[in-house]
């Protein structure tokens, strides 16, 4: 079944993210006051935001999601588990993984499993595995991805944003190689209606994106899709 931008509510996909490392304390208060607004599913905010978001978002439905290792991946084991840890007693219940790429690029599949395996142990929370997918071949996202599973993660996630955005066929991929097992997110460059939707009916259960206000409007017919 294909679903429609009237099949939906496109509010209920959208992870809205506040990623700019440059972003105040109002523009938190902002976004925070727009997931409550709108009924978005999680906020995902840095590190240092997530003592704060919860804050704010406290007795509303919307979760607190943040990012580990954002946005290269490249910080060690260690240094992840112990951010995931902080961002948990902070309040976070969703963390978005970046994973090791160079071990990827390396075939350190053991490597990879066991950090993110330790992170999913330790903090018992939703994790979400970001592959950046933008960098890497179509057998490395399988491979990444079925490392990720095995490890425990909740979603696959494309990517940063950070170079390169999510694509319909990466997201019909990881949606073949999860086949329902875990679910997937979307995420980087997701602007446009029609974008969501077309990565909504590739698989996406999840949209990161800073735009999600924009993308509620659009469906309501507020505002031009070109802008």
């Amino acid at each position: 079944m294909v679903i429609s931008a009237t099949d939906i509510n496109i509010a209920h996909y959208i992870d809205h993210a506040l990623l700019n490392p440059m972003a105040t304390t109002k523009e938190l208060e902002q976004c925070c006051h727009q997931v409550m607004q709108y009924n978005f599913p999680a906020v995902c905010v840095y590190p240092q935001a997530v003592k704060k978001a919860t804050e704010l978002l406290y007795n509303s439905s919307s979760k607190v999601a943040t990012v580990i290792g954002f946005p290269t991946g490249a910080t060690t084991s260690r240094t992840k588990l112990y951010e995931a840890q902080e961002a948990v007693e902070n309040g976070a219940v969703e963390l978005d993984i970046v994973i090791n790429l160079s071990w990827l690029k390396e075939g350190k599949s053991e490597q990879i499993y066991q950090e993110i395996a330790s992170i999913c142990e330790e903090t018992g929370q939703v994790i979400k595995a970001i592959l950046e997918t933008s960098r890497l071949t179509d057998r490395e996202k399988r491979i990444a991805a079925e490392i990720c599973m095995d490890a425990g993660v909740s979603f696959l996630k494309t990517s940063t944003g950070w170079f390169g955005g999510a694509t319909v066929e990466d997201v019909k991929l990881l949606s073949e190689i999860a086949k329902g097992q875990v679910q997937i997110k979307a995420s980087g460059g997701i602007r446009h209606l029609e974008q969501a939707i077309a990565l909504i009916n590739a698989g996406a259960t999840r949209l990161g994106t800073s735009q999600g206000v924009e993308l509620v409007k659009q469906q309501k017919g507020g505002v031009d899709e070109d802008k």
